[in-house]
């Protein structure tokens, strides 16, 4: 069976009260949209077809790598109008799936469910009972309990509005329905719009089966029309990873103060604390301890590493047993060897950190080769661009940096050397040497501390 997706994406989003497209808000650091062509590509769509309409030029610069056929709908004359536009493109043998682009939990599981009748010649409805179903179409069932209609909320009965069970708007039905049904479409409701859910009515005047489908749960079905609604999103999704992480073998402190904005991948026996942030593409090997505050970006974390409170580590690879900050940012390009350790207020980028070494506070090293067991003191600097061009720093395994250094790059410290606090490098330093490259200290005597006239102001 060949498959085509339509996504609904034109709607402004005025309750968003913004001028970002809806369908471009994030849930969890990824656009809505971004989750409805996820769903769309796991159920093997041979085609998918993106409706827009307001910011369509964002809505497309933002997907503009995912190979969707884009689709204007210049006037919003409602969801039957929409898929309208769509359907010239579609191949008349389809099953055409109809999803929603501020509609982003829907499980593939429930998807394909609702496809596997669809060969058949048969509609596949997706319904979802709602304990307040305000403001839904309503699900209209015969003597025999099958579906018989959808009656939008402004349209419906006192009778027909005592029903829970509603149309969530996501259907599964033959192009070749649709060639009839949607030039068939009258706009003679409240709305003055031409609903997609009247081919319902149509199906079952032809004798076509509505074969319904229910989601596990009806967050699946939750659309966004205001950021109330976006946030109570989040929040569920976030507490689907937390329970995801301690089924795998994490400890959280708190599973509410959790958000994993992306992929997280972990070993076993980790601890988390509370209000850490995962952001792409991240992996935690086992027992590794984090603690609260912390900001993981696109990193890759060894067994036993123990990251400290409000810490920043993006674009950074480090090694088994590596303690990092507090308060220690590791910026793109920093590697940290086994058993390294960055301190507090220390900041890298670009720096290889080779084994045991030790970089412990107030510190930043930039664009830089460190070897094994190094330990660098306090305040030094790798001075490691010139206004227009980065330079490299190189200092040799065993080396002792004392603290207020600046290394001038580029500029190599040689093995087992040693600089004295204080220092301004700007010359290599071989093997084994002393460096000492700071002003001689001179002693005054006899000198008169500035004194503040009485009648100056403090």
């Amino acid at each position: 069976m060949t498959i085509e997706v339509v996504i609904l994406a034109a709607g402004q989003g005025t309750r968003m009260r913004s001028k970002l497209p809806k369908v471009l808000h994030p849930l969890a650091g990824k656009p809505l949209l971004g989750y409805v062509l996820d769903a769309a590509h796991a159920v093997s769509a041979d085609a998918v077809h993106v409706v827009v309409g307001h910011g369509s030029e964002a809505v497309r610069a933002a997907f503009a790598e995912q190979g969707v056929q884009w689709v204007e709908q210049r006037e919003q004359k409602g969801t039957g109008h929409a898929v309208a536009q769509a359907i010239p493109q579609v191949n008349d043998d389809a099953a055409v799936l109809v999803l929603y682009g501020d509609v982003p939990l829907v499980s593939a599981d429930t998807l394909k469910e609702l496809l596997a009748n669809c060969d058949d010649g048969n509609l596949g409805l997706l319904t979802v009972e709602l304990d307040d179903p305000s403001g839904y179409g309503r699900i209209v069932r015969g003597n025999d309990e099958r579906v018989t209609a959808i009656v939008e909320h402004k349209d419906a009965s006192p009778s027909e509005l005592e029903v829970r069970e509603v149309n969530t708007g996501i259907m599964a039905v033959k192009a070749s329905h649709l060639h009839r049904w949607l030039p068939a479409l009258s706009a003679d409701n409240a709305q003055g719009e031409y609903y997609l859910t009247d081919i319902v009515g149509m199906a079952v005047a032809e004798g076509v089966h509505i074969h319904v489908v229910q989601p596990d749960s009806h967050w699946e079905v939750q659309g966004v029309n205001d950021r109330r609604q976006l946030n109570g999103l989040e929040r569920y999704y976030q507490q689907q990873q937390a329970q995801k992480l301690m089924a795998a073998g994490a400890t959280l402190a708190d599973s509410a103060r959790i958000d994993v904005r992306g992929e997280l991948e972990i070993g076993q026996d980790l601890f988390i604390d509370v209000n850490c942030v995962f952001e792409g593409r991240n992996r935690l090997g086992s027992e590794v301890r984090i603690g609260p505050n912390c900001l993981l970006i696109n990193s890759t974390i060894g067994d036993g590493v123990e990251i400290k409170a409000n810490s920043v580590l993006e674009d950074a690879v480090v090694d088994n047993d590596c303690v990092i900050g507090p308060f220690a940012r590791l910026r793109p390009g920093t590697v940290l060897a086994a058993e390294a350790k960055i301190g507090n207020f220390v900041e890298t980028k670009k720096a290889n950190i080779g084994r045991g070494s030790k970089v412990n506070h107030l510190t930043y090293i930039g664009d830089s080769e460190i070897g094994d067991a190094v330990n660098i003191g306090a305040g030094t600097i790798t001075c490691n661009y010139d206004g227009v061009n980065k330079f490299k720093t190189e200092i040799g395994d065993g080396t002792f940096i004392g603290s207020n250094t600046s290394l001038v790059a580029p500029v190599r410290i040689g093995a087992r050397a040693t600089v004295g606090a204080g220092s301004t490098v700007t010359s290599d330093v071989g093997d084994g040497e002393l460096a000492v490259a700071r002003g001689k200290q001179r002693n005054i005597g006899n000198w008169k501390r500035p004194e503040k006239n009485k009648h100056q102001d403090d």
